[in-house]
């Protein structure tokens, strides 16, 4: 009874419309497609989609930092993650857009000033809304900064951070950036980075990286004689729904750069985008597990999570060009590097609370290395200049902002404030306050 009622309104309503716009829809009808508003249309649908799904990982960070800090800690890293989004946005959208991509013509940099977002009534060319596009890229910036927040979680002061990621996401980030996707020296020469291992993902390590030395470790993670004192995080089931997170904004981030929805080849790309990018995470989680089950004898569920993780970042360099295969041995070859690269740091005593050195940085430099094995047009020459120059430029630059936030305002919390953790002592906000003072808040 329920489908017929269903069924006998459903056509009342068509037989009206019908009744009542019947010559508008005759006209429609015979009217030959707008190709260009098609493109138009299709592309821009394109970048918003896949860049909320990109702004969506704001989430997955701020998530995964949470579970893999300790609890005395959780708000501030979800402080952190809402504020350097919102920083990062209003940063690109006064510099960083146009330092990236306006007048950059084969050089180093493009222009200081903000991005223009056209009324949408004079907006009648193109190949996209000029505000998807700023949105799509603003998302990476983003992202960028999110790198740099796990790292030094746990030591670092709120605002001092904050005054880090506007430079780096307004300006550092923008200029590496414009070398390569602005039309800059780099695209000239040949480099490739089709989404942003490099671009993205390895400016963000070496910034983090650079903070993390003159930053320090945390007290009490390293001894004396070199042994490492582990400090396990508040919530794994958090971290690992961060994971998830980062998964599924990693479709809109390699999808999205296909820069194209319309016609049948942009639209195949993109499919074949996340196929490969999927399965290079997924290759990461098994070569991660299966490598610490032989080597400690025991599957390390955060291993597992940063393997899809590194998975992930080694395929974003060209998420197109691999056959599936190629994905897998791309992103198992991921999540090894981070087996291997999270206890050689704690042997040189970097102090990396979330692990995305070795993910973001180290997986973010094989995966741009590798892309000459599937894509003829880039040889292994140009990739390691490419690697090169934005990782000193980045080590170089982010190094003299780090200094002189440490000289002027300080940078690291009093070792009190530390021992009794950021959520109370600068934030004044505890995520846990009914564990009060017990074993879980030391």
């Amino acid at each position: 009874m329920r489908n017929s009622n269903f069924i006998g309104a459903a056509g009342a309503i068509a037989a009206l419309s019908v009744l009542f716009a019947g010559p508008a829809v005759a006209q429609d009808a015979t009217a030959a497609p707008d190709a260009a508003a098609i493109n138009f249309t299709f592309n821009t649908i394109l970048f918003l989609m896949m860049g909320f799904l990109v702004m969506w990982m704001a989430a997955g960070f701020a998530m995964l930092e949470a579970g893999l800090v300790r609890s005395k800690n959780v708000s501030m890293q979800c402080l952190k993650n809402i504020g350097l989004y919102s920083v990062a946005g209003v940063m690109f959208w006064l510099i960083g857009y146009n330092v990236m991509y306006e007048g950059v013509d084969a050089g180093w940099i493009g222009t200081f000033s903000p991005k223009d977002i056209p009324d949408p009534a004079t907006e009648t060319g193109g190949d996209y809304a000029a505000a998807s596009d700023w949105y799509f890229q603003m998302v990476f910036a983003a992202a960028t900064a999110s790198i740099v927040s796990g790292t030094l979680a746990e030591r670092i002061k709120l605002w001092p951070f904050l005054l880090f990621t506007a430079i780096l996401t307004g300006v550092l980030y923008p200029i590496t950036g414009s070398w390569q996707w602005g039309a800059g020296w780099l695209s000239e020469m040949g480099f490739s980075d089709f989404a942003g291992s490099t671009i993205v993902h390895s400016v963000g390590g070496w910034a983090a990286l650079t903070g993390a030395l003159l930053l320090g470790a945390r007290k009490g993670k390293y001894g004396p004689s070199g042994e490492v004192h582990p400090m396990p995080g508040s919530s794994i089931p958090l971290a690992t729904l961060g994971t998830f997170i980062l998964w599924l904004g990693w479709f809109g981030f390699n999808g999205g750069s296909q820069l194209a929805l319309n016609g049948f080849e942009n639209a195949s790309a993109v499919s074949r985008i996340f196929v490969n990018t999927n399965l290079a995470a997924a290759a990461g989680v098994i070569a991660a597990m299966a490598m610490t089950q032989i080597i400690y004898k025991k599957v390390d569920v955060t291993m597992a999570l940063n393997g899809a993780l590194a998975g992930l970042v080694s395929i974003t360099a060209e998420p197109l060009a691999p056959s599936v295969p190629a994905a897998l041995f791309i992103g198992a070859v991921g999540g090894g590097i981070v087996v291997f690269a999270v206890p050689m740091l704690d042997k040189l005593k970097i102090d990396d609370v979330v692990g995305a050195i070795p993910v973001h940085l180290l997986a973010g430099i094989w995966g741009t290395l590798i892309v000459p094995l599937t894509n003829d047009g880039t040889s292994y020459g140009t990739q390691i200049v490419g690697i090169a120059s934005v990782g000193a430029f980045t080590v170089v630059a982010s190094g003299i902002v780090w200094l002189i936030l440490k000289s002027t305002v300080g940078i690291r919390v009093g070792e009190e404030e530390e021992a009794l953790g950021l959520d109370k002592t600068e934030i004044g906000v505890e995520a846990y306050p009914e564990f009060g003072s017990g074993s879980q808040r030391i």
